[in-house]
């Protein structure tokens, strides 16, 4: 049987231009302004992030480098966390402390316990609005482009996934709230739906991402700091290689002919010592020496592991692997 490791170690790209770095955004500033600030501290000019924050928030946010950037799309539609602060009593028109106050009613009566009853229907899939004042775009335009000047968008609610959510502390008006969810939730529109159903309204008082994918805040960098190491040249102690983004997935080591096949862009033939998979499964692909080679994907039609994502990188990577052909 091939060697199959769940629990691969992460590798270290060595070409100090591939990989992801992990930062602590700073309020006041935009996903896309920390993005312009790695670039300008790098000198690299492919650079992305993995998930957009609010100015108002807080929190981990990975800037994917180089290659790294193709690893965005994972970033972005994996699991995140939150811890937001919800104060009751205050609707604005962004769903957030940034707003207008469009009403305001006496949340003094809210206790604990009806915020724990109301929070019981925003778990699990649920059906979400997403604020007017967002990134989504509508007929090729930003929604708060739209909302920015006065156009009305009856927005259509969509399906999100929201796996947790605990009320942590209640000190009136304020709640504060845990959160582990998947793409496209708006913890701004929990603040506000919340509020609706505790019927005293609410908004979204401050947010911080606590984890992005494989990525915590404990390891997060600020982005000052980041800056000073990234202009002394010192991208390579802060940065994690392309797969750390993957070490969700099951892996596979390729002996020399698989990687070859795999290297050109081919699928893997079907006689070939991997074991199938389900329909769409993923795997990262590692050749002998420890390089990442690619992200796999089953084709249960062919039954062939065909590449997703080929990566031309280098590395280096502690303990060794078996192989096959």
């Amino acid at each position: 049987r091939p060697a199959v490791n769940r629990e691969m170690a992460r590798t270290r790209a060595v070409d100090g231009v591939d990989g992801v770095i992990v930062i602590d955004k700073p309020p006041g500033i935009t996903s896309m302004d920390v993005v312009r600030r790695v670039k300008r501290a790098s000198g690299l000019r492919k650079v992305g992030h993995g998930g957009t924050l609010d100015p108002v928030a807080t929190g981990v946010i990975p800037i994917c480098l180089g290659q790294a950037t193709r690893m965005m799309e994972y970033l972005v539609d994996g699991r995140k966390e939150y811890r937001g602060l919800i104060e009751l009593g205050v609707e604005t028109d962004t769903y957030d402390s940034a707003g207008q106050v469009t009403a305001r009613s006496d949340p003094s009566g809210i206790t604990a316990g009806q915020i724990e009853v109301a929070l019981g229907g925003f778990r699990g899939e649920i059906d979400q609005v997403p604020p007017m004042y967002s990134a989504l775009k509508r007929e090729g335009r930003r929604l708060y482009d739209l909302a920015r000047s006065g156009v009305e968008v009856a927005l259509e609610p969509r399906r999100v996934l929201v796996e947790d959510l605990a009320l942590e502390s209640y000190e009136p008006p304020l709640a504060s709230v845990f959160v582990r969810c998947g793409r496209g939730f708006y913890i701004r529109s929990l603040a506000h739906d919340l509020g609706a159903a505790l019927g005293v309204g609410g908004n979204l008082k401050g947010l911080v991402r606590l984890r992005s994918g494989p990525f915590r805040l404990e390891e997060a960098l600020g982005l000052e700091r980041a800056e000073d190491l990234l202009t002394a040249g010192g991208l390579e102690s802060i940065m994690h290689a392309p797969d750390a983004v993957l070490m969700n997935l099951p892996a596979v080591v390729l002996g020399q002919a698989a990687a070859r096949i795999v290297r050109q862009g081919q699928p893997i033939p079907a006689g070939a010592r991997i074991p199938p998979a389900r329909r769409g499964q993923r795997a990262r692909a590692y050749g002998t020496g420890g390089e990442f080679i690619a992200l796999l994907v089953f084709d249960a039609t062919s039954g062939q592991w065909r590449p997703e994502k080929v990566f031309s990188l280098s590395y280096l990577e502690d303990g060794g692997r078996g192989s096959t052909d």
